[in-house]
């Protein structure tokens, strides 16, 4: 195990951070918000110390860096950005108990936007940037980033590899172009164009520039944060179009925007995943508008909200316009299945993701053909293209860990005495990284009813589903931890 390696990388990686504070900094000097300049300013102080003692400890590191390295690397650090991103809510004393300042920023790193605020318009707009913010840099990847900015991120054997792979999303992760760090900084100018037009179209409807921001970080990645106590439902019909549009547009698979960049639209236009990702957008649109059209009263405004509410819960990213408790049953069923779905491979939403679901009923198609016809070989296509068996082995690992960790959250956060329905979502919603859940965590309420314990709980269940399970699971392995 490369230690010294890994900690030179952290110690980059959270100066970053400490960088990615200064502007609320700025914001709470600004407007003179003095408890946030503190708590901003000594949590700066505090990541420059750690960072570099960090880096005087690691600074001759040897360049040997494996998969290990990657899993346990891309573990630790969303840990540790975490543990010091929470310290401006803390030392500011707007959220006095760490275990929940902690639970607000892993909900926001992870793109969730569970929270444990009741009154979120009571925040310094420092804190409510900062908040915003840990949700866009963390829907496209942390270590992401710092593969695209990095000068020497081509430099060790699979060294950019073995982190985008532990960090981005999906079944399977490749590269757009030959070298990882033009695939990351790819990835980022993308992602940094869409954002902006985000937020150029909330300016356009009305939205002041700090407002505009946080929504379209929240929106960007799939967080859902919101700067209002009612997520987006006071703002105007025209707002809430846009974001419902920009939602469904950063669930995509980003290799599609850069095929289209590459003016290759017949490959965009047969990707089986996109396609069943539209598919199942448009039928569940129209299954709830149905369902629901004798609450509203109208057409437009029922499309409007169900529209919303799909496309916030299928890309993951929480925001509501409207109770959704109010439904019928049948529109929540589909609204918890959706949770489960999830986004596109290669997006900033959360979820199971469309790709596997594919591969998953593509290899359960495989296997029932085979049991009728035991002699005859068959694999499983995607886009037409044989799928490696270790990517189906390592999918069907996944749903299995998916469903270990799901039983054992539910089973732990039980011990608080709320409902089935309360638990069950809750323990979805935070591992799904989509934030509202049903019953007593629903779009009306907070998670702040549940003790330290299960706050810790469901901040590690962000976590493992934000990194797809593995980065944390490794981190519990005695053998992860050995010498080579």
């Amino acid at each position: 195990m490369n230690y010294k390696m890994m900690g030179r990388f952290i110690a980059q990686l959270i100066s970053i951070e400490g960088v990615f504070l200064l502007p609320a900094l700025c914001i709470s000097l600004f407007y003179g918000e003095h408890s946030a300049v503190r708590g901003f300013a000594l949590t700066v102080a505090i990541i420059l110390a750690v960072s570099a003692l960090l880096y005087t400890l690691c600074r001759r590191a040897g360049r040997l860096f494996g998969a290990r390295e990657g899993l346990v690397c891309v573990g630790l650090s969303w840990i540790i950005l975490s543990l010091l991103g929470a310290l401006p809510f803390f030392l500011s004393g707007h959220i006095p108990n760490y275990i929940d300042a902690l639970f607000e920023t892993v909900s926001g790193f992870t793109t969730t936007g569970a929270s444990i605020l009741s009154d979120v318009e009571s925040l310094p707009r420092g804190l409510l940037y900062w908040r915003s913010f840990t949700h866009w840099v963390g829907g496209m990847g942390v270590l992401v980033f710092l593969l695209a900015i990095s000068t020497g991120g081509e430099q060790g054997k699979g060294f950019t590899m073995h982190l985008m792979r532990a960090e981005s999303p999906g079944p399977d992760v490749g590269k757009l172009v030959p070298k990882m760090k033009q695939t990351a900084t790819i990835l980022y100018g993308i992602y940094i164009v869409l954002t902006i037009v985000n937020i150029v179209l909330l300016l356009l409807g009305g939205m002041n520039w700090l407002d505009a921001l946080c929504t379209a970080f929240g929106t960007a990645g799939t967080g859902g944060f919101g700067v209002r106590n009612d997520s987006i439902a006071s703002f105007s019909p025209y707002i809430q179009n846009v974001t419902t549009v920009f939602m469904l547009l950063f669930g995509v698979n980003f290799s599609c925007y850069y095929l289209l960049l590459l003016r290759q639209f017949r490959g965009v236009f047969r990707d089986e995943e996109l396609r069943t990702y539209v598919g199942i957008v448009i039928a569940a649109i129209v299954l709830i508008s149905l369902n629901t059209f004798s609450i509203y009263g109208n057409l437009a405004d029922t499309v409007r909200h169900a529209a919303f509410k799909v496309g916030s819960i299928m890309t993951t990213t929480g925001s509501t316009t409207t109770d959704y408790e109010l439904w019928p049953a049948f529109s929540k069923g589909i609204l918890l299945t959706l949770m489960v779905i999830g986004a596109c491979a290669g997006s900033t939403g959360g979820g199971i993701k469309v790709a596997r679901v594919l591969l998953l009923l593509k290899s359960l198609r495989r296997n029932i053909r085979q049991i009728m016809n035991p002699k005859k070989v068959m694999v499983v296509r995607n886009n037409g293209r044989p799928v490696d068996e270790k990517v189906l082995d390592n999918t069907n690992a996944y749903l299995a860990a998916y469903v270990v960790i799901v039983i054992v959250c539910y089973l732990l956060i039980s011990l608080d005495g709320f409902s089935i329905g309360t638990n069950l979502s809750a323990v979805l919603a935070c591992f799904n990284n989509i934030g509202p859940g049903m019953e007593t965590v629903g779009p009306m309420f907070n998670y702040g009813c549940y003790s330290d314990f299960s706050t810790v709980v469901l901040s590690l269940a962000m976590l493992a589903g934000r990194l797809e399970i593995f980065p944390i699971l490794v981190l519990s392995s005695r053998s992860a931890w050995k010498g080579r």
